[in-house]
């Protein structure tokens, strides 16, 4: 994949304008890493694993531009300006806390070197997190079915992460692997993730895509012409519960009522064991302009209430299995993510196999 939506160039972070695709493919340049903060806030960078990536990035960028004295007394500020600008995304933190960690082993030693660790750090945080997706994408591609259409929501991709992606990079490994497969992206309203950036990307891949409305799943798997589910998460708790992109809940839902495995491709940076349930799980309220207007086109009339939750969660009871880069996850899930997340032996396959 040449797709880069994050990534460290010549001293700077180098982000990819999400907001811009498919149209205009516009990468911003921050040599500050108050960019970087509003970059995520502003969804310039989506998706859990980039959020990630961007963080780690941005301290490591704060840390080359402070002075000597300023690095010591302003570190632990930076810090938390990158952990609160998402909630709900767990990377987000995890990638945070690494950099405080790498910090913390080289505190008191001279600036400069401890810029460079901290330069080091987040890039390899970068290049470990593609590792993973293709390490997960090879674990995930023997639960899709040979000539199977693939629902996917919201966009789970190489743009949501550093590369390759979590759910398309399931979705990518059974392509390569030579399956004949295509794929349902909704359209993921209201920021239009499937139909802008699902849909560009596996366009790029010459992977069959078609762009469905939110509210198409549930009548195309009554007539039979959806095979699996395959979504990314935002975090998910020791319980197995998802939190992803709004809507996930009710696909799940429908795909349970026709008998349609749901599947989950959720990184270990993104499985939160502290967090026992999905009643846990801070979900970000995000503005309403997002639903009452498309670009400069008012949509809803002026005054009316909205609600725009951007995630839900999707309980454990109704996800057949969650991929990660250690193996694939069964019920229960609280046994099972805990062993991968330890990095043992992975669980058993789930009951859908390449041959279905």
């Amino acid at each position: 994949m040449a797709i880069r939506p994050v990534e460290w160039r010549n001293g700077a972070v180098v982000l990819l304008d999400q907001r811009l695709l498919p149209t205009r493919e516009v990468y911003r340049v921050c040599r500050d890493y108050r960019e970087v903060v509003q970059g995520i806030k502003d969804m310039v960078v989506r998706g859990a694993p980039a959020i990630g990536v961007a963080a780690a990035m941005g301290i490591a960028l704060a840390a080359q531009k402070m002075r000597d004295a300023d690095l010591q007394r302003g570190f632990d500020r930076v810090c938390r300006l990158f952990a609160n600008s998402r909630p709900t995304a767990v990377n987000l933190t995890w990638a945070v806390d690494r950099m405080r960690r790498a910090y913390g082993r080289h505190r008191g030693r001279p600036a400069e070197i401890v810029r460079e660790v901290l330069r080091q750090e987040a890039i390899a945080i970068h290049d470990e997190d593609i590792l993973a997706n293709r390490a997960m994408g090879a674990h995930g591609a023997k639960l899709i079915p040979k000539n199977a259409t693939v629902l996917t929501h919201c966009n789970a991709g190489a743009l949501a992460t550093a590369g390759y992606g979590t759910a398309l990079g399931i979705i990518r490994a059974a392509h390569e692997s030579g399956r004949r497969i295509s794929v349902l992206a909704t359209e993921t309203r209201p920021f239009l993730q499937g139909a802008r950036l699902t849909a560009w990307e596996l366009k790029k891949d010459r992977i069959p895509v078609t762009v469905i409305t939110d509210g198409a799943a549930g009548s195309l798997m009554q007539q039979g012409r959806i095979d699996c589910v395959v979504v990314g998460t935002d975090r998910t708790a020791a319980n197995g519960d998802v939190a992803n992109k709004i809507g996930t809940y009710t696909h799940a839902v429908l795909a349970q009522r026709h008998g349609i495995p749901f599947y989950v491709a959720a990184p270990i940076s993104s499985i939160d064991l502290t967090c026992r349930s999905g009643r846990d799980i801070p979900i970000e309220e995000r503005s309403m302009r997002e639903v009452t207007h498309l670009g400069e086109q008012q949509l809803t009339p002026t005054g009316v209430r909205v609600l725009n939750p951007a995630f839900d969660v999707t309980p454990h009871q109704l996800v057949t299995a969650i991929v990660t880069e250690n193996g694939i996850a069964e019920a229960p899930f609280g046994r099972s993510l805990a062993r991968l997340v330890r990095g043992g032996q992975p669980a058993p396959r789930a009951r859908a196999s390449a041959e279905t």
